[in-house]
Formats: C-alpha cells, structure tokens, sequence
C-alpha cells in the first residue's frame, strides 16, 4: 500500500485539506473546546448511528434479493467491516473487501456485489445532493468567502456533484432498464480489447449487470432511495446529538447542509479515514453559518472521530472473528469470484 501512488496522492490531498481548514485558527483555543465538551451527548449520536448502520444492511439485502436472499442479520457484520476497511485503508478499499467476504460466505460474485454497492454510493450522492438542495435558502446565505480550497467554493461543489451522481444515476438505471441493448454495446466494444481478455472482460460485464437487477423495477428503486433517506437523516441526528456537546446550535436543517457538503466531499481522494476532505468543508460550513471558527473546528474534529471510532472498532471485532485476511488472500478470492 505504501509503494502505491494513489496512497501518496490521498496524503497530499488530506494534507492541503487540514492546512486550508486550519489556518488562522488558534489551535490553544480548539483543544480547548474539545477537553470541556459534554461528551456524553456522544452516547445517543452513536446509538443513532448504528440504527443507520443496520438500515444500511437490510438496503443490501434489499438490493442483494434479485441474487441471492441475505438476511439483514447476516449483512450486518459485513458491513460494518466494509465501513471499517473505508476507514484504514485508502481509495474505499472497504467495499471491495465487503464483496470479497459476501463471496466467501454467501456465494455471491465479486461483481454482482460490487455493482449493488456502486448503485448504493450512488444513491447516497443524489440522497447528499437532496440535502443540500433542500437547503437552498441556507446555501444561499453562506458567504462567497466559505471556499474550501482557492476559488472552490461550497456551491461550485454542490453543482459539480450534481452532475456527476445524477450523470452516474441516468447511465445505471438505463444499463439496468435495458439489459439486452447495454450487452449489445458491450458487445460492440469488446473487439478494442485484448482478444485473450474478451470473455473473462464480457462474463465479469454480464455478472456486474446482474447486480442491477434491483433498478428494474420502479417499486424496488423507490424502496432503495427511501431507505437511503431514512440512513442520512439518522446519521443527521448525530450531527444533532453531538452538536449538543458544544457551545453553539444551529439547525436540524443546517446540519443536513452540513452532512451533504462533508459527504459529497469524502468522494475525493484522501489519506484514510477521510483525513482532512471531512473535516475544511466541515468547518467551513459551520463557519459560513456564523459559528466561530475554533468552536466549528472543535466541533468537526470530534464529530469526526465520533463517526470513525465506533463503527471500525466494531468492525475489526467482526473482522477478526472470521478467517479472510486482507493481502493474498483477498486478492485471490476476488480474481476467482468476479
């Protein structure tokens, strides 16, 4: 991991991220903050948190049904270990590492499962999109000056990613509507690859397609988007229960502004655990809101290490407790399983 550049690019990125949020900022002032926060506000924010995290199981094996039926009980473990993988290992290695388990235990291709959680990234975006434009009003009052990084401001990151996750949302759910006529692309396309690759590249296509199966129908896709919902808005209420261990209060809805910008904003590049791309936009939320600078910091750090801490604790205990190990192992049972 250490020789590969995409770790190194993720450093440099989290790097300029922590600087830009940091700066100016009296740091004496921030440790502060932290040292008389009134954490016990954390128990319920992480009681809530594990609610989404099982709702983010049984949208799964929702997702998983047109494959194979998972019980939701089956999934949790699962994905709390892919969410802590997210967290330890660079460029959300977790959701490979969550397929590769799910093809050991259940049977379930590489592929298939990865197309599922691909489709599940996607929903969370347009769902991180719906929260920040639900919040027009509020974005519209956060001054131009609240840039993240240079003249990147937090509404020309509302517009980009709304173009890339509703883009991603058209191309998927065509490619699962149209099944017959997305193979006939494919099929078209594969000649501009290897000869010696064409079927391994076409079988893994045609499994990947299969785990789209849960957008052919209207109903299942609105059940996905609901469920994905439910989940954003219970992590929300952490940002709320946590809030309430500092000295400032904002709105329910200013933290849904908040959660959409931070999480549109862990999909770039970063050093693990979403070092530095959580916490500026964070921040500068927070700051563009009115709070105070140090008390917004304060805040970030530990909300942070309250969404970080728990869940890959937990995940490690699940990790541990079953016999794949990252490194050979999980490269060879993926090569076999996509």
């Amino acid at each position: 991991m250490l020789r590969r550049w995409q770790f190194w690019a993720g450093i440099v990125i989290s790097a300029i991220f922590l600087y830009f949020s940091l700066r100016g900022l009296k740091l004496g002032e921030v440790w502060g903050y932290i040292r008389s926060a009134q954490y016990f506000w954390l128990i319920p924010g992480v009681a809530v948190y594990f609610i989404g995290v099982w709702f983010r199981s049984w949208r799964w094996h929702y997702m998983l049904r047109p494959l194979k039926k998972i019980d939701t009980r089956t999934m949790f473990p699962i994905v709390t270990i892919g969410y802590m993988g997210n967290n330890i290992y660079p460029a959300r290695a977790g959701e490979v590492l969550r397929a590769v388990i799910l093809k050991q235990r259940e049977g379930v291709a590489v592929s298939a499962s990865l197309a599922t959680i691909i489709v599940e990234r996607i929903f969370d975006g347009v769902v991180m999109l719906g929260f920040v434009f639900v919040n027009l009003p509020e974005l519209a009052r956060l001054t131009h000056d609240s840039g993240l990084i240079g003249n990147i401001d937090i509404r020309t990151l509302a517009v980009l990613g709304s173009a890339a996750f509703f883009g991603a949302l058209l191309v998927f759910l065509l490619a699962a509507m149209f099944p017959r006529t997305t193979e006939a692309i494919l099929d078209r396309l594969l000649p501009l690859a290897p000869k010696r690759l064409r079927e391994k590249i076409r079988a893994i296509a045609l499994r990947f397609l299969s785990g789209l199966e849960s957008l052919r129908s209207p109903a299942d896709t609105l059940m996905i988007f609901l469920t994905t919902v439910i989940i954003w808005l219970l992590e929300t209420a952490k940002y709320w229960f946590v809030m309430h261990a500092f000295a400032f209060n904002i709105s329910f809805f200013s933290l849904m502004l908040m959660n959409g910008i931070v999480n549109l904003a862990t999909t770039l590049p970063s050093a693990p655990g979403y070092v530095g791309t959580f916490d500026a936009p964070g921040i500068a939320v927070l700051v563009a809101s009115g709070i105070p600078g140090e008390i917004a910091a304060s805040y970030t750090l530990v909300l942070h290490a309250a969404l970080w801490f728990p869940i890959t604790l937990l995940g490690a205990y699940y990790y541990l407790r079953q016999p794949l190990r990252w490194g050979r192992e999980i490269d060879q049972a993926g090569s076999q399983g996509v």
